[in-house]
């Protein structure tokens, strides 16, 4: 078989969460088939890095997906034009995105539909364009895999999608991620805070995150609780009127700490120093810093919502994410209850051994397999 591969999320030292999926199962599903031919479509010079095996051809073709208009222009054009030319036999796309000029199938990992439900959570091109197109993916889809039952629910739900045709596949997390030694967390947390103790989030500052609720919270919750930080790890992609008007009130904004993005090493490290992660994100198709910091031990909060309790089970505290006087009581919780801490950090590592990248990478080559057999 040949099978084509969208690869435009594989971005040297810009890996996030569909980027890392894509990485983490393409570098073991070629490997792990050396009698099929892979067409990684690239939509700007790659890394070789991500040409992970002999049987892995690289293709580039423009113009880089930066925008709604260059994304129907490479889906509808250049897609097509590189399926007939180079003749094969199914395309894979990682992030969901497919052309609906092709009679080639095609397999659509669709993570989540968050930009169905919470539209003006994006720039309004980028909405009108989800909205739009993802339907059609849908409809177009010879099969669909996504990260969590939940997700596979709201696209049953949203696309009137026979559910026989759609694969539950749970995201993986890194090895990477493990405890750190007493030792070793004094270290990070003196490197980040200068030794005191800090709730950490992780992900871009996308509205869905709620980092704007959150960072209201741990201002109330630093009212009462001298001392302690809050981290937030990621890109500032969307810094909106809500995070801006949530920063600008803080009574207590030199206790919060912006890192940008981290390697998966300096991740770890923060996520394993850390007093707890708190994810209080209302709309997440699975939530892999949720996995990251159980496998490192670390207590979750975690937003009662969507995928999350799916994914963290018994091995978190939750909370309304709507609501900030639930997440400041959540940290006053999580701060003043050493067993509820302890309870958490065995159960977070206990579940996390659920979730693997092997499994995920395995369980998206059996989709692929149900559509070719379909085909035959």
């Amino acid at each position: 078989m040949r099978l084509a591969v969208n690869t435009r999320l594989l971005l040297r030292d810009k890996l996030e969460g569909i980027g890392w999926f894509a990485h983490e199962t393409l570098s073991r599903i070629t490997r792990a088939h050396p009698e099929h031919e892979f067409l990684f479509l690239f939509d700007r010079p790659f890394d070789p890095r991500f040409i992970y095996a002999p049987n892995v051809r690289p293709i580039v073709a423009g113009p880089p997906t930066r925008h709604p208009l260059l994304y129907r222009l490479w889906f509808e054009y250049q897609v097509p034009r590189l399926l007939r030319k180079h003749k094969a036999d199914a395309f894979l796309s990682p992030d969901g995105f497919l052309t609906t000029r092709t009679r080639v199938p095609q397999l659509a990992v669709i993570h989540d539909l968050n930009f169905e439900h919470h539209p003006k959570d994006l720039p309004g091109a980028y909405a009108r364009y989800y909205r739009t197109w993802f339907p059609r993916f849908a409809r177009q889809a010879a099969r669909i895999a996504t990260v969590s039952e939940y997700s596979r629910q709201d696209i049953v739900r949203c696309y009137q999608v026979d559910p026989g045709r759609i694969d539950v596949v749970h995201n993986g997390v890194g090895e990477v991620f493990s405890p750190l030694s007493e030792q070793q967390q004094r270290a990070v947390r003196t490197r980040l805070t200068g030794g005191a103790p800090y709730f950490i989030c992780v992900g871009s500052l996308h509205p869905r995150k709620n980092i704007a609720r959150l960072i209201t919270a741990f201002d109330r919750f630093a009212e009462q609780v001298p001392d302690v930080r809050l981290v937030v790890v990621g890109e500032a992609f969307w810094w909106d009127a809500r995070m801006k008007a949530a920063h600008r009130t803080m009574r207590h904004a030199d206790r919060l700490n912006f890192t940008g993005r981290l390697g998966q090493e300096a991740l770890r490290d923060a996520l394993a120093s850390a007093l707890a992660l708190a994810y209080v994100s209302y709309f997440e198709g699975f939530g892999i810093p949720v996995v990251e910091a159980m496998r490192c031990g670390t207590p979750v909060l975690a937003a009662n919502a969507t995928s999350l309790p799916e994914v963290a089970g018994d091995a978190a505290l939750y909370c309304d994410p709507f609501n900030v006087d639930r997440i400041t009581e959540a940290l006053l919780a999580l701060h003043g209850d050493v067993a509820l801490r302890e309870r958490l950090h065995h159960a977070g590592i206990q579940r996390a051994a659920q979730f693997s990248w092997d499994h995920t990478a395995a369980g998206l080559w059996a989709s692929v397999e149900r559509m070719m057999a379909r085909q035959s």
